[in-house]
């Protein structure tokens, strides 16, 4: 309750203020205990282990400062970055908008963080309390961006538990452009030999954006099987603007998340599970923000989800309330976590 309360409060501040706000909070705070979860929502994949299958997405922990604080919020999991090689102020600002209209947010960040060095002092130091990936990326005016993803995969491999290529932010100039079958296949190969070459060889994920045409779709998976990588994350924001959209800072521009993504998203889930035909684990992202939403997600072919912009909205609480509904679920159903995930996978790409 005290969480939901101060998360009310962090509302009444500018939404990067807020962000900041609470990072800092959860820096000095006494971490708390990671509850104890039900052992139904176990669950292993790339090797891991989960105690449960709710992330904190990316964006949330830049630059790795409270990732051992997430397992006391219940998460099973948590990914910090982007990170870049060098440190990079991102865009001006405001770069971020609350649409409280319509349960959203806006932002234009532009991988925003402190580069690689100190985030690799503060992870190679980590307590092993919960999985915790890393999110690696390439900084807006490097000269060759895919030698940024190999130096991110480089730096954190002896330390993260898995690691993921993001090539679908929509606030880097021509990131997207790495999606493109040539680029991406050259990537994954050169972040792959990276990986293979390092004390431990974390699994490798790779997280796209919404926006892919199904055309472009089914060349990123045949890419990415081809590749042998360990998974992927779908989705990353939207550039596109839903007729449903009630805010005027919709018009802002930056990538979409929150409510308005989860039907795109979910979507784009659904067709991906499709095509990789259970070769590598899905992580579902995207307009996660209840119960209903989360078990959606995974019906659509995701293992394991992500949130963060339901956090602004619902408080803290958003995580324990989807665990005890799912594990109410998984009870009245006499199922198990992997036997609903894909299940209605044809139903919701039909829906395109």
């Amino acid at each position: 309750m005290i969480r939901d309360l101060a998360a009310a409060a962090l509302r009444r501040l500018d939404p990067e203020t807020a962000h900041r706000a609470t990072i800092a909070a959860l820096r000095v705070l006494p971490k708390a205990r990671p509850p104890i979860d039900d052992p139904r929502l176990k669950t292993n994949l790339f090797g891991l282990a989960f105690d449960n299958p709710i992330g904190l997405a990316a964006g949330f922990d830049k630059n790795a400062e409270v990732f051992d604080a997430a397992p006391g919020l219940g998460f099973g999991f948590v990914e910090v970055g982007t990170l870049t090689p060098r440190p990079q102020p991102g865009n001006p600002r405001p770069r971020v908008f609350r649409l409280l209209e319509d349960h959203a947010i806006v932002n234009r960040y532009g991988f925003n963080n402190d580069g690689h060095a100190p985030a690799l002092t503060r992870l190679t130091a980590r307590a092993r309390l919960r999985v915790v990936g890393v999110n690696v990326g390439a900084n807006k005016d490097s000269d060759d961006r895919i030698a940024d993803y190999v130096a991110g995969v480089e730096a954190f491999a002896n330390v993260a538990d898995y690691l993921t290529i993001n090539v679908s932010s929509p606030n880097t100039p021509g990131l997207r452009d790495l999606q493109e079958a040539p680029a991406l296949r050259t990537l994954l190969a050169r972040a792959l030999e990276a990986r293979d070459r390092a004390a431990r060889r974390p699994p490798l994920l790779l997280k796209i954006a919404p926006d892919v045409t199904l055309a472009q779709l089914d060349e990123i998976a045949r890419v990415a099987r081809d590749a042998k990588i360990d998974g992927m994350i779908v989705s990353n924001t939207t550039i596109s603007r839903p007729e449903s959209l009630r805010s005027t800072l919709a018009k802002e521009a930056g990538g979409l998340s929150g409510r308005p993504l989860f039907s795109l998203s979910t979507r784009r889930l659904a067709e991906t599970y499709l095509r990789v035909e259970e070769q590598f684990p899905l992580i579902g992202v995207g307009g996660v923000d209840g119960p209903e939403a989360a078990f959606a997600k995974l019906e659509a072919g995701a293992s394991l989800l992500q949130l963060y912009s339901a956090l602004v909205f619902e408080g803290p609480g958003l995580v324990s309330r989807i665990k005890r509904d799912l594990t109410a679920r998984l009870a009245v159903e006499g199922a198990s976590l992997s036997s609903i995930v894909g299940r209605r996978a044809a139903d919701v790409a039909a829906c395109a």
